[in-house]
C-alpha cells in the first residue's frame, strides 16, 4: 500500500509540473552522453506517470543491510566438594548468634564476590541433608555425612544456583534419608530458582535433562558417580543414581542434552582420593564424554586439586575437563586437601553461526584456613586474598598426628598450584 500511494503522488506531481511549464511546448533534455540537448515532443500523462513510478520503484528497492546478531555470553564459575566435616559445622555453631543453631555465612563469605560475579555458579553438594537423622560429619571414625539445612541456606545465599548431588556419600544414612534429601533440594529449587541434579526420585526423573537458560543460552547439566561407598540402592526402590560405568546411559543422555541445549556441562564424581595423579580410566572417559557432546567436565571426589586440559574432537571443536576441583570447604589435616580450584569460563553463543565455544577458560586457587588444632575460625580464602603470614599461622601444624602431611606454608601452597594448575589456565589475581 505504501508503494501504491507513493506512485499516485509522484504521478500527480509530474502532471502538475507539465501544466505549469505550458502544455504543447517542447522540453529540453540532456543527451545520455552529456552532449548537446535535444528537443522532444511533450510527454503524455501516461509517460509521466510511468517515469514517476519508475523513479519511485528505484527509490524504494535499495538493498538494506541487516545488523549482525550479537554473541550471547554466559560467565560460569564452579567449586568442588562442599564437604561438611564435624569441625566445619562446629565452626558454624560457634558463629551462630542468639536463637540460631548454625551460621555458615562467615565460612564462605570471602568467596562471595567470585560466586556472585558469575551468571551461573555450580557446586558439588557432597553431603545429604536429612533432617530426620542426626547431623554427622565423619566424626567418631565413621565416614558418614549428614549436613544441617542451614548450610544449604548459606551456599544458596552465597550465589550458587546449580547443585550436583552425584557422589559416594548419598547412601550414608540409607535410602529413606536419600529420598528425604532429594525432596529437600527439590523444594529449595522451587523456592530459589535452582537447578538440582545427580540423585533422582525415579527413572523418569533421571532422564529429565536439566536445562537452564541464561542470557539467551541454553545450558544442560548432567552428573554421574563412580561408587556409593559399597552401598547400593535396593531393587525395590525407585530412586536412581547414574553410575560412571553405565556408559550407554551417559552417551545417550549427553547426546540428548546436546540436541536440546547450546552447551553441556557434566559433573563427574570419580578418581582416587588424596592423590593428584590423573588415572587413565578418567582420561579415557573424559574423551568419550567430550566426543559425545560434553563441553565442560567438572571433576570431583579426590579432595585434591588436579590438572586440567582441552580435549579435541574429530570435527575440530573441543571441550574442556577439570579432572578434580578438590574441596571447596572441609576440615581435613593434609596440606593437599586444603587447596581447591575455582574454575571460571565463558560460554559464547556465536550470533552469526549459532554455534557455541568456550572462552576465557581459567582456574584460581582457594585455601581452607583454620586458626588452630581445634579448627577455630574456619574459613575459605581466594588465593589473591591469602598471605604468607596467614599460611604461617595455619592451624594444620598443630594437627599432628591426625595429618600425614601437616606442614603448611606459602611455599607449599605455591608448589601445589605449580603442579596442578597449568600456567595457561592459572589465575592468581582473582
Amino acid at each position: 500500500m505504501r508503494t501504491l500511494k507513493f506512485r499516485k503522488l509522484a504521478a500527480f506531481t509530474a502532471m502538475a509540473m507539465l501544466m505549469l511549464s505550458g502544455t504543447g511546448c517542447g522540453t529540453r533534455t540532456v543527451g545520455k552522453d552529456g552532449g548537446e540537448p535535444s528537443t522532444s515532443a511533450p510527454a503524455s500523462e501516461g509517460d509521466a506517470e510511468a517515469e514517476a513510478a519508475t523513479t519511485a520503484d528505484t527509490a524504494t528497492t535499495e538493498p538494506v543491510t541487516e545488523p549482525a546478531a550479537e554473541d550471547k555470553v554466559v560467565h560460569v564459575a564452579a567449586a568442588g566438594d562442599n564437604l561438611i566435616h564435624y569441625s566445619v559445622f562446629k565452626a558454624a555453631e560457634a558463629n551462630a548468634g542468639p536463637g540460631e543453631r548454625y551460621d555458615f555465612g562467615p565460612i564462605y563469605e570471602n568467596m562471595r564476590y567470585i560466586i556472585e560475579s558469575a551468571d551461573v555458579a555450580i557446586i558439588n553438594q557432597e553431603n545429604i541433608i536429612s533432617e530426620s537423622n542426626p547431623v554427622r560429619g565423619a566424626d567418631g571414625g565413621a565416614l558418614l555425612f549428614n549436613s544441617p539445612p542451614e548450610d544449604a541456606d548459606a551456599v544458596i545465599d552465597l550465589g550458587f544456583d546449580v547443585f550436583t548431588m552425584a557422589n559416594n556419600h548419598l547412601l550414608d544414612f540409607g535410602v529413606d534419608a536419600l529420598e528425604e534429601s532429594i525432596n529437600f533440594w527439590n523444594k529449595k529449587a522451587e523456592e530459589n530458582d535452582l537447578t538440582v541434579l545427580g540423585a533422582y526420585l525415579n527413572e523418569e526423573d533421571a532422564n529429565n535433562i536439566r536445562i537452564r537458560e541464561v542470557n539467551g543460552v541454553k545450558i544442560a547439566f548432567l552428573a554421574y558417580a563412580e561408587h556409593l561407598n559399597g552401598f547400593s540402592i535396593p531393587d525395590d526402590s525407585p530412586l536412581r543414581v547414574v553410575m560412571n560405568h553405565e556408559e550407554d546411559v551417559i552417551e545417550r543422555q549427553i547426546k540428548e542434552a546436546k540436541e536440546k541445549a547450546d552447551a553441556v556441562i557434566v559433573s563427574a564424581h570419580w578418581g582416587v582420593e588424596d592423590t593428584d595423579l590423573v588415572s587413565e580410566d578418567r582420561i579415557e572417559l573424559a574423551k568419550k564424554m567430550v566426543n559425545w557432546g560434553a563441553d565442560v567436565i567438572l571433576g570431583c571426589h579426590t579432595h585434591t586439586a588436579e590438572t586440567m586440559e582441552w580435549i579435541d574432537r574429530p570435527d575440530g571443536t573441543r571441550g574442556f575437563v577439570y579432572y578434580s576441583m578438590g574441596n571447596f570447604v572441609c576440615a581435613q589435616t593434609d596440606n593437599f586437601n586444603l587447596v581447591g580450584e575455582i574454575p571460571e569460563f565463558d560460554i559464547v553463543l556465536d550470533g552469526a553461526t549459532g554455534k557455541t565455544h568456550l572462552d576465557n577458560v581459567s582456574c584460581s586457587p582457594s585455601i581452607v584456613h583454620y586458626d588452630d588444632g581445634n579448627f577455630s575460625n574456619l574459613r575459605i580464602y581466594p588465593y589473591s586474598k591469602y598471605t604468607p603470614e596467614l599460611a604461617a599461622s595455619h592451624g594444620i601444624p598443630y594437627a599432628v598426628p591426625r595429618g600425614n602431611y601437616p606442614e603448611f606454608s606459602w611455599d607449599i601452597i605455591n608448589d601445589i598450584i605449580e603442579r596442578n594448575f597449568p600456567a595457561e589456565f592459572r589465575r592468581l589475581d582473582r
